[in-house]
């Protein structure tokens, strides 16, 4: 009997330290251990032993993690308040570091991307915060990846997504916009007039030095009103136009006194 005891405690034994002393790291998983609190090298993916009561694993995901930044208040360089919310993507580069150098680097990350969103926001003017975010976002990921950095933290996109400005500004900035189209309009309109103005002139200047010109655009213009049957024009006979037709019948005329 003292040997079958031997044996199942002997079973026990080695199924607690199966239990305890095995670690599963998945592929996009590394293992930070600590044995009896001291660091060592970093667990690379697959079966791995630790020491039970010695060893404590801690797991690093180095998957892309989407940060949403909740919505901040901002009072831009022109006084102008603004809520901003925004979007972080980083991923652990550095297990260790990511363990050693900061208590939760998914929190910090997360406080340091809303006080550079806030302190960065606040130095530009409205325009600038919704004409160029793009060059708004280069900053943000470059401000925020110099802090992450010492955290073994790889910043890779940071967007500013939604931006509300009080209902009295945009109602202004509607105004502003409308008069800026009219603006644009007449100086098309304007240019235009000058445009036809300067082809007018050219065209008349063609048809001076060419009377049988003018005449011939003459009758084409007396042709396209005529066209509307439902209309009466009353024009002017030039007298050069005449000339011919009287004259002729001058001499018919002096012909049959004769």
């Amino acid at each position: 009997m003292t040997w079958v005891l031997a044996v199942a405690v002997a079973v026990v034994v080695i199924a607690v330290l199966a239990w305890f002393g095995f670690a599963v790291l998945r592929e996009y998983e590394r293992g930070v251990v600590f044995r009896a609190g001291r660091l060592r090298p970093v667990y690379q993916p697959g079966i791995r032993f630790l020491l039970p009561g010695l060893d404590r694993l801690e797991r690093i995901d180095l998957r892309v993690v989407t940060l949403t930044i909740p919505p901040q208040e901002v009072i831009t360089r022109d006084n102008v308040p603004a809520r901003v919310n925004a979007v972080v993507m980083f991923r652990v580069v550095d297990p260790a570091k990511a363990i050693m150098a900061v208590e939760n680097y998914a929190v910090a990350t997360s406080q340091i991307a809303q006080t550079t969103l806030r302190s960065l926001l606040g130095r530009v003017d409205l325009d600038t915060l919704l004409a160029h975010r793009e060059d708004l976002n280069s900053d943000l990921r470059t401000v925020i990846e110099k802090q992450t950095e010492e955290w073994g933290v790889l910043v890779q996109v940071v967007e500013i997504k939604d931006v509300e400005i009080p209902e009295s500004m945009q109602r202004a900035m509607a105004r502003e916009a409308e008069a800026e189209r009219e603006r644009r309009a007449k100086v098309i309109n304007a240019r235009g007039e000058l445009q036809a103005s300067e082809e007018l002139r050219q065209a008349s200047e063609t048809l001076s030095k060419s009377p049988a010109s003018l005449q011939l655009r003459y009758l084409q213009t007396l042709l396209e009103l005529g066209a509307d049957q439902n209309s009466t024009v009353v024009f002017p006979l030039p007298v050069d136009i005449i000339t011919p037709f009287l004259n002729a019948a001058r001499t018919n005329a002096a012909r049959d006194d004769r």
